[in-house]
């Protein structure tokens, strides 16, 4: 099957279930492993945008690089295929939180309302870890349009390419103390969660709960991930 197959072929109910109790799906085997490491083997070329040295800013330890437009195919079909899946998510969210938003059915719809707002860049990225190498926790929000949902896909095999370099979300649960969930996908699996929040139902109705994401330290080897964010930047 072709990447488009791959997508369609998601039990997107499911997803869509884990995503309303957990904030997080992970789905396997989305990108091949030819996939994989076609993304990897374009980490030196010149495609990218910006690059980003973490431990200059407080990030971690670790270097990522945002493409440029046009980007590669393999990260356009994900923004633009997953997205239509994910909107009514989004909408549904935002509905009983009674946020006073609701996001378009399309990524072409959404581009172009990020560009209204003079949020011009795109912001799908690639990620790289070497030994000692980790991702503090945080939110990608780069501007007033912003949408609640991204994701991630391993592009290296754990336990072969590397070691530790879990994938880690905290849910900061109010008035409670915070719970931490570590994932560990395999090569070409994706992980779709929330951006910064999630609705969660209490006993007066839904109530906001804040999530951040981060990667664990990699104890060996070396780790790349494919980062797509749906809204551009300013």
């Amino acid at each position: 099957m072709d990447l488009q197959q791959r997508i369609n072929e998601v039990n997107w109910a499911d997803v869509t279930e884990s995503m309303h109790t957990k904030g997080y799906a992970q789905i396997p085997n989305i990108l091949s492993a030819d996939e994989c490491d076609a993304l990897v083997s374009q980490y030196p070329a010149d495609i990218y945008r910006k690059t980003i040295v973490m431990e200059h800013h407080g990030y971690g330890l670790g270097q990522y690089k945002y493409y440029s437009y046009p980007l590669p195919g393999v990260v356009q079909a994900l923004r633009e295929s997953v997205y239509p899946y994910i909107a009514p998510i989004a909408n549904k969210w935002m509905e009983v939180l009674n946020i006073d938003k609701q996001f378009p059915g399309s990524l072409n719809e959404l581009t172009e309302l990020c560009h209204q707002h003079n949020q011009l860049r795109p912001t799908p990225l690639i990620l790289k870890y070497n030994k000692g190498g980790y991702n503090a926790m945080h939110q990608d929000l780069y501007g007033e349009i912003y949408f609640p949902m991204q994701l991630v896909v391993c592009l290296n095999e754990p336990g072969k390419d590397y070691e530790g370099g879990e994938f880690v979300l905290v849910e900061q649960r109010p008035r409670m103390q915070s719970k931490a969930i570590v994932l560990n996908p395999r090569k070409g699996d994706m992980l779709l969660f929330t951006t910064n929040f999630r609705p969660v139902m209490g006993s007066k109705g839904y109530y906001r709960v804040n999530m951040k994401h981060g990667v664990s330290e990699v104890t060996n080897g070396e780790r790349h991930t494919l980062g797509i964010i749906f809204h551009d930047a300013t």
